[in-house]
């Protein structure tokens, strides 16, 4: 099987180096990356039409290549597979993001946007996360895949699956749990500053409140429990659809 590796932390993070060796040394399948050249977290589906994109490459195990990209998360996943860097890869695998994807927040995130653009290209996609910015400890994380890894892409033909994983030693992981996505509700604050030059300018901040729901990806990583939440690209509300095409056809 051929891997991509892509991720929002940039091609140097140590969460997507620490799964490419990994997987390089724990399975037999062959892994590319293709990632951004820098830290690009929070720029959802961005696409760049009006800059060029510049690569460099880097050399893995043959007979794949790395390639840091100029571009977003969405641009590294297109440029790879439709601009020919790699061959259209088996599996996509976006990570290991340093902090959680989880709820609502999964409509800025890089990291679930990057595996969405392979779902949209016909490539079926994990997003994984390390749900901590004090735990960096990446080893544990990377381990987990790589054991399921078969098991999980046996089981996942289509779509993504976003995995979110405790920022904790595995030992006190307390299990699995299969989640819908919660709801992550920030209640924004924008400070208003000047800078030297006069020119104003706003700092964005702000408190969170969460929907912890009990089969919520938010309550079972609040719990300890992996998260695997599958989602796909189709945003339509069937419910409203219905109601909506009554509404016309009368």
């Amino acid at each position: 099987m051929h891997i991509l590796l892509t991720n929002d932390d940039g091609y140097h993070a140590p969460g997507i180096q620490t799964l490419y060796r990994t997987l390089s040394s724990q399975t037999k399948h062959e892994i590319s990356i293709a990632a951004p050249e820098g830290q690009r977290s929070a720029t959802g589906h961005c696409i760049t039409l009006f800059q060029p994109l510049f690569l460099t490459e880097h050399n893995l195990n043959a007979p794949r290549k790395g390639y840091a990209i100029s571009g977003t998360p969405s641009d590294c996943v297109k440029l790879a597979i439709q601009g020919g860097l790699v061959p259209k890869p088996d599996l996509i695998i976006s990570g290991i993001n340093l902090g959680s994807n989880l709820g609502t927040d999964i409509f800025y995130s890089g990291t679930v946007s990057a595996a969405m653009e392979g779902v949209l290209l016909g490539v079926p996609a994990l997003a994984v996360s390390l749900a901590s910015y004090e735990y960096m400890d990446f080893e544990p994380a990377a381990a987990y895949l790589a054991e399921q890894l078969d098991f999980i892409v046996q089981h996942h033909q289509v779509g993504l699956m976003n995995i979110n994983i405790p920022g904790k030693p595995s030992a006190e992981w307390r299990g699995v749990k299969v989640t819908r996505l919660g709801k992550a509700v920030y209640e924004n604050v924008f400070e208003r500053r000047v800078d030297p030059h006069g020119r104003t300018y706003y700092w964005q901040g702000g408190n969170l409140s969460q929907d912890l729901d009990s089969d919520t990806d938010l309550r079972a990583i609040q719990e300890d429990f992996v998260s695997i939440t599958p989602m796909h690209s189709d945003l339509t509300d069937f419910e409203c659809l219905q109601a909506w095409q009554t509404i016309f056809t009368q």
